[in-house]
């Protein structure tokens, strides 16, 4: 009996430390928001923001903003702070300047800020789902 405990055990533990790692890989992506509930948090910011890739407003084009680098999207004018901040926007990076843009980046335009987390968790998962195609303008 002893002979088959000691592959029981590891096996136990094996499968315990693989639910354990599900568990927390399903927490993480419940944690990055939703898309559907961002797009519309997302209609508040649409005054400042364009979806479409080469249209800027008051602020930059948001096409692409995940993995783009901070003060990059051509034709739009950004305050020298955020030109040379060298961000590349993914989820932390975009969690922390929404928190409180002017705190983030000193001298950033932007002063408008998301402050409640599960709005930025949702807004955050909506860009994520914006490609930047310049040739149609399409999300």
């Amino acid at each position: 009996m002893s002979k088959i405990m000691s592959y029981v055990i590891p096996g136990l533990a094996l499968a315990a430390a693989i639910g354990a790692s599900t568990a927390a890989i399903l927490s993480k992506a419940e944690a990055a928001g939703n898309a559907a509930a961002g797009e519309q948090v997302f209609s508040r910011c649409m005054v400042c923001h364009s979806t479409k890739a080469g249209e800027n407003k008051i602020g930059p084009s948001l096409a692409g903003v995940v993995g783009r680098k901070s003060g990059s999207v051509p034709g739009y004018d950004y305050s020298p702070a955020l030109k040379a901040a060298g961000i590349i926007w993914d989820e932390q990076e975009l969690d922390k300047y929404l928190t409180n843009p002017p705190a983030d980046v000193h001298g950033t335009k932007m002063v408008i800020s998301v402050p409640s987390a599960e709005d930025r968790q949702n807004v955050i998962a909506y860009l994520m789902t914006l490609k930047d195609d310049h040739t149609t303008g399409a999300r």
